[in-house]
C-alpha cells in the first residue's frame, strides 16, 4: 500500500524579512560622514580660528570685526599663503626646503634690479629673476636627490650662498625706483576689486593646482607615498628620486613668485623679504597637516591655517601689544601642531606593521615592528 502524504495544517510559509529602509541608511551614512567632516580632530584649526575671532573681537571691539580687517587678513597674508604653499609639496616627499626664504628675496632684489639699475623691462625682469629661481631648485635637487646630502642641511647652505649672492647685488640695502611703482608692474600685486587684491587670487589658484595634484593624479599618490615611506614606494617602481627633485624646483618656482608679488605690493626689491616668512610657512604647512587630510601636507589645510595665522597676528597688531608677541604666536602655534601630529605624519595605517592579537589573554602583544 501506498500512503499519501499528510500536509502541515496550520502552518505558513516563512516570510521574508523586511527590507532595510534605504533612506534611513542612507541619512545615517550621511550624518556619520558630517559628524566626521565636522569633528574637531579634522578641523579643529577652525574652531581656534573662530576662539581667535572672538577674543579679539571682544579684546578691540572698535576695530577688529571689521570689513576692513578681514580685507587686511587677506590681502595681508596672500603672499605668506605662497610662501607656506610652496614648502607642502618637498614635504609631502618628506623632504625640507630652508631656502624658500633665501630664493623670495633673491627674486624680489633681481627683478627690481634688472628694472631699476638695468633698465630692464617689467616682463624680461621677471623671466630672469624666475630663471634664478628654477635654477636654485635645480641646484637644490642635485645635491639632495643626487649628492645625497640631507634635505635640512643642504638647503639650509644653499640659502647661506643665495644670501651672498643678493648681498653681492644689493649691498644690503633696499632697490627702489618708480619702474617698480608704475603700471604694470605695480598692477601685479596692487589691482584690486572690492578691496581684495591680485595676490589672494593667486593664493586660491596655487592652492587649486596643488590639491588636485595631491589628492586627484597618480603623482600625488606616488609623492604622498614617496613621504610615507621611501623604500618601500620605491620597491613598487616609484621613481622617488625623480619626486622628490621635481618638489624643490617646484618649491624653487612657488617662492620665487612670491618675492616678485611682494616686490610689486611694496614698490622695492628687499633684501630680506623673505626672512619674515620662513617660521610661519612651516608653522602654517604644519598646522595644514591636522586639518582636513590629518596626518598629510595638503594644500587647503595650509590656507587655514595661514588665515589663522595671520588673524591672530593682525588682533596682535590691532590690540597694541608687544612687537614680539606676534613671533611669539607664530611660535607657540608651531609646537602645539607638531604635538598634535606627532607620530602622525609618519606613515599610514596602511603600510603600517600592525600588532599581532595575542594567543590567549595572558600573553603580550608583539611590539610593532618600523
Amino acid at each position: 500500500m501506498t500512503s499519501t502524504p499528510t500536509r502541515a495544517v496550520g502552518l505558513r510559509p516563512a516570510e521574508p524579512p523586511p527590507e532595510p529602509d534605504r533612506t534611513a541608511l542612507a541619512l545615517g551614512a550621511w550624518g556619520r560622514r558630517a559628524v566626521a567632516a565636522l569633528s574637531f580632530r579634522n578641523i579643529g584649526a577652525v574652531y581656534v580660528w573662530l576662539v581667535i575671532v572672538l577674543l579679539f573681537s571682544v579684546w578691540v571691539p572698535e576695530t577688529f570685526p571689521t570689513a576692513i580687517t578681514v580685507k587686511q587678513v587677506l590681502n595681508g597674508n596672500a603672499v605668506a599663503g605662497l610662501v607656506a604653499l610652496s614648502v607642502v609639496l618637498p614635504l609631502a616627499a618628506r623632504v625640507f626646503d630652508l631656502s624658500v626664504a633665501y630664493t623670495m628675496s633673491l627674486t624680489s632684489v633681481l627683478t627690481a634690479y634688472f628694472m631699476v639699475t638695468a633698465g630692464l623691462g617689467p616682463g624680461t625682469a621677471i623671466a630672469l629673476a624666475m630663471t634664478a629661481a628654477l635654477l636654485i631648485g635645480v641646484i637644490n635637487g642635485i645635491v639632495v636627490v643626487l649628492l645625497r646630502v640631507d634635505s635640512f642641511i643642504a638647503t639650509l647652505a644653499t640659502g647661506a650662498l643665495i644670501q651672498s649672492l643678493i648681498t653681492m647685488v644689493a649691498n644690503d640695502s633696499s632697490i627702489t625706483g618708480v619702474q617698480l611703482l608704475a603700471k604694470p608692474f605695480a598692477s601685479i600685486a596692487q589691482l584690486d576689486a572690492g578691496g581684495i587684491t591680485l595676490p589672494v587670487l593667486y593664493l586660491l589658484l596655487a592652492a587649486t593646482a596643488i590639491w588636485f595634484l595631491l589628492e586627484h593624479t597618480a603623482s600625488g599618490r606616488r609623492l604622498y607615498a614617496t613621504g610615507f615611506n621611501t623604500d618601500a614606494a620605491r620597491l613598487q617602481g616609484v621613481r622617488t628620486d625623480r619626486l622628490r627633485f621635481l618638489t624643490l624646483v617646484a618649491s624653487a618656482l612657488l617662492s620665487g613668485f612670491a618675492g616678485i608679488v611682494f616686490a610689486s605690493s611694496v614698490g622695492s626689491g628687499s633684501p630680506t623679504a623673505g626672512t619674515p616668512y620662513l617660521l610661519s610657512a612651516y608653522a602654517a604647512a604644519f598646522v595644514g597637516a591636522t586639518q582636513l587630510r590629518a596626518g598629510r601636507f595638503n594644500a587647503w589645510g595650509t590656507v587655514l591655517a595661514v588665515l589663522l595665522l595671520g588673524t591672530g597676528i593682525t588682533g596682535l597688531g590691532l590690540a597694541t601689544s608687544a612687537q614680539w608677541a606676534a613671533s611669539l604666536f607664530t611660535g607657540s602655534v608651531l609646537i602645539v601642531a607638531l604635538v598634535l601630529t606627532g607620530g602622525r605624519i609618519a606613515l599610514p595605517a596602511v603600510l603600517r606593521r600592525r600588532k599581532s592579537p595575542p594567543a590567549d589573554p595572558g600573553a603580550t602583544p608583539d611590539k610593532e615592528v618600523g
